[in-house]
């Protein structure tokens, strides 16, 4: 799946490397794919459309057109590395700003997302002159992926919940070096994000966040902006949280599927990509098909179907609700599955130093709107170089 270059360091350097014979049953399994019958509406009501998804593996299975051996290699321009920790090996993107006095970030994702999300933002963020931007803004950033996602290990026992997430990320920036740093996530990587900040207070100098699942009216909703929230929870329940019920009641039981084709994999992953993005009613509006292809990939080629299902399980109804007094800033993008209301979240996050509300964006902004993620991630964390 990918060449570690051994050094005497504990930390590993990383090329992403998949073998011949891995993409070869990839195609034969897309060409050999058993199809269902068709959906009976003509939108995506009832899952991810038959002809979409024939037209997506179809792609997905020509070397010609999805050119996987050029995707790896961009995805390599990264400075990457392994180290194990707590027994189990941790793949990162360690990218380091050529800017003097560069701070460091760790940016965590979530499911179904990647390091793939944030190929558009590491540039501007670690060198900005080079995007137009000041070398005062620059950053060093520490890309993790999760544990049982794409690269980084297996766990073969239980405890990986988020707060275990959160404490091996608080070692992972001590091992590189870092004794102050700043952290941001999504999804997932919200949870993990504040599991860190409250697990490491007196080296985590500030948090940025996208998403606030846990956070509801203290009293009667009033405004626009609680009642937009509440109908979009209401929405999520209803309609749209079949697979996290399935993820953290039975991950092996899905696993099987997912694990076995790849077309499933890929209609699993790209329903929510149609879902949670800003994209008007279809995911390539706002993202390439060979990037969607590549986040894809990082679980098809590693088979973390069912591993990285498990942080469901591991984390729903177990993780304690942490208590998070470090300086934290938020960003709304209006397609977020729920977006934050201001209020909800000062409850969780009293310490609320920076606030932004923007037009456009969903669930995955760092890959949807990659600009104004990086202009907020830079204005929210200037304070506190």
């Amino acid at each position: 799946m990918g060449n570690v270059q051994p050094t005497t360091d504990v930390i590993r350097p990383f090329t992403i490397d998949v073998d011949d014979s891995v993409l070869v049953d990839l195609r034969n399994r897309l060409v050999d794919t058993r199809w269902p019958d068709a959906e009976v509406v003509d939108d995506w009501s009832q899952g991810t459309p038959l002809r979409y998804m024939q037209d997506v593996c179809a792609y997905w299975a020509d070397p010609d057109r999805y050119r996987w051996r050029e995707r790896e290699a961009a995805l390599n321009r990264f400075d990457q590395f392994v180290t194990p920790i707590d027994g189990l090996d941790i793949h990162l993107i360690h990218q380091r700003s050529p800017h003097e006095n560069a701070l460091p970030l760790v940016m965590t994702h979530g499911w179904p997302g990647s390091i793939v999300e944030f190929h558009k933002v590491i540039g501007p963020l670690t060198d900005p002159t080079r995007f137009g931007g000041d070398a005062a803004d620059a950053f060093h950033v520490v890309a993790p992926s999760l544990p049982g996602f794409a690269f980084s290990g297996k766990p073969t026992e239980t405890g990986w919940g988020v707060e275990k997430i959160g404490e091996l990320w608080a070692e992972l920036l001590v091992r590189l070096g870092y004794n102050r740093y700043v952290a941001q996530g999504g999804d997932w990587g919200s949870a993990v994000t504040s599991a860190l900040a409250a697990h490491d207070p007196d080296h985590c100098a500030a948090i940025h966040l996208t998403l606030a699942m846990s956070a509801r009216p203290t009293g009667e909703p009033a405004t626009p902006e609680e009642h937009h929230a509440l109908a979009r929870l209401k929405h999520y329940r209803d309609w749209d949280s079949g697979y996290s019920t399935q993820q953290k009641t039975r991950p092996q039981t899905v696993g099987y599927g997912l694990h076995d084709s790849p077309s499933g994999q890929a209609a699993w992953i790209l329903e929510k990509f149609w879902a949670w993005t800003d994209c008007d009613g279809h995911p390539e509006n706002v993202l390439g098909r060979d990037e969607l292809l590549d986040n894809i990939m990082l679980y098809w080629v590693t088979g973390s179907a069912t591993s990285s299902a498990r942080i469901y399980w591991e984390s729903f109804g177990r993780a304690k609700r942490p208590t998070v007094t470090v300086p934290t800033g938020f960003a709304v993008y209006p397609r977020e599955i729920v977006p934050p209301v201001r209020p909800w979240v000062e409850t969780l996050y009293p310490n609320l130093v920076h606030w932004s509300e923007h037009d456009r964006g969903g669930h995955f902004a760092a890959f949807e709107v990659p600009d104004t993620f990086v202009a907020d991630i830079r204005e929210c964390f200037r304070p506190f170089r």
